[in-house]
């Protein structure tokens, strides 16, 4: 039985973990877990400068956060029932997708479902009220990375960027549709969650996740065709080997 961490620390150690097993599996479950890493990493770093309004009360929401993917992975790995969203999520791994797209579907499913669980389970009891503005300061966090993220994406997908070519920098559209009505999104959802309180949530919960599970459908068969034909044309000819695509990404 794997021990669930308590600390962003162990979260941390959790996730090399994952990416490590991703590498010597050549699993693209990897992409999201280097990303979510560097997320971690940095929210740490934030704590540990003492930049949250409660930075004790941010460790907690971190690591109650991860925990959901981390039950979620441990789940798929050992065949447990999980949320329909992150089944999608983790059976796309074999599929002829972008690292772009196995990025986005984590994403997808980790904010628009885990975000508002997250902060609905550590504010029961409490105003939830009290975690808005350190709850956007990890929402803002995570833009800043996705954006630093594309720019190391280009060493892998060099073809990248034919999705801006393909029609209104369509890149930046995929993930403003899963990260910038993700973060208001996942703000209500809490807020719901919260709302109703534990015992009354699992009809909430079960319609959140059956409609983030069709976003995901949306990231990974967009209804453009001119958005699909370069999504097929750009993974032509990106690495496809998981541990050079990451060791790529890691490079400052």
């Amino acid at each position: 039985m794997i021990n669930r961490p308590t600390t962003i620390q162990e979260v941390l150690n959790q996730l090399d973990s994952i990416i490590d097993n991703a590498i010597v599996n050549n699993d693209r479950i990897g992409y999201f877990a280097f990303l979510y890493r560097r997320v971690t990493a940095e929210i740490l770093n934030e704590v540990q400068l003492g930049n949250f309004e409660d930075n004790a009360r941010m460790e907690t929401f971190d690591v109650a956060f991860a925990n959901y993917y981390i039950d979620a992975y441990n789940g798929y790995k050992t065949n447990q029932p999980i949320s329909t969203s992150w089944q999608f999520a983790f059976d796309t791994k074999n599929d002829p997708l972008t690292i772009l797209q196995h990025i986005m579907l984590g994403i997808n499913t980790h904010i628009n479902l885990d975000l508002g669980l997250a902060a609905s389970t550590v504010m029961q009891g409490k105003e939830i009220i009290d975690i808005e503005n350190d709850f956007n300061a990890v929402n803002t966090i995570l833009g800043n990375i996705v954006n630093e993220m594309q720019d190391r994406l280009s060493r892998v997908s060099p073809l990248l960027f034919l999705l801006d070519i393909a029609g209104k920098n369509t890149d930046e559209e995929i993930i403003n549709f899963s990260l910038g009505k993700a973060r208001a999104l996942s703000w209500l959802n809490a807020n719901l969650l919260w709302g109703l309180g534990d015992g009354n949530q699992d009809a909430a919960i079960h319609q959140m996740d059956n409609t983030v599970l069709r976003l995901g459908e949306f990231i990974k068969a967009p209804k453009s065709k001119i958005v699909t034909y370069a999504l097929k044309f750009l993974g032509k000819f990106e690495e496809k080997n998981v541990g050079l695509v990451i060791s790529k990404l890691r490079e400052d």
